[in-house]
């Protein structure tokens, strides 16, 4: 019990740590007036329009992927290979909602190149066999790729979501 309770703990931590992590790596300003007029800092459309602006002065390595791939910031990684990496996002939209990353730093899907497609392709077939390691086979998953600040791209380091365990809304937003 005690073990369990440990491991519980220490997870709310790392979410704690890496989403403390998250706004200040990928987004410096998000808590000066200029950027957060609005009020609504803690939307992802808010925070995709924040991520532009940092985006143009951080490469992808600096990003809090960046960091994760590095070791420097923990994450709950479920699959590792040397072209991609996959681990639980922080701020899950669903009961399972899992991260694909490239090991290669690409900021976005309108960033990659002719000779991209055989990784891309590669982070496809991860989430997909991710998916099915988290039993989303039968039930079904969706698979997002945000790009941009239209996008609500909010780390500008290209990967996968993997969402499922509940059912999805039509039209997604």
């Amino acid at each position: 019990m005690a073990s369990i309770i440990l491991r519980r703990t220490n997870f709310y931590a790392s979410r704690l740590f890496l989403t403390a992590a998250a706004a200040l790596s990928v987004a410096p300003k998000i808590l000066t007036a200029e950027f957060c007029s609005t009020g609504k800092c803690n939307d992802e459309v808010e925070k995709a329009k924040l991520a532009s602006v940092a985006a143009e002065k951080y490469q992808p390595q600096d990003t809090i992927f960046g960091k994760i791939l590095r070791k420097e910031i923990p994450a709950d990684i479920i699959y590792e290979d040397d072209k991609a990496i996959a681990f639980r996002d922080v701020n899950p939209v669903a009961p399972t909602h899992v991260l694909v990353i490239p090991r290669k730093p690409i900021t976005q899907l309108a960033a990659s190149t002719e000779e991209d497609i055989p990784l891309l392709g590669h982070l496809l077939w991860v989430a997909k066999k991710v998916a099915e390691q988290e039993n989303l086979k039968d039930s079904g998953y969706r698979i997002v790729i945000n790009n941009g600040r239209d996008g609500a791209q909010s780390v500008y380091h290209l990967h996968i979501h993997v969402i499922g365990g509940r059912q999805m809304s039509w039209p997604p937003g």
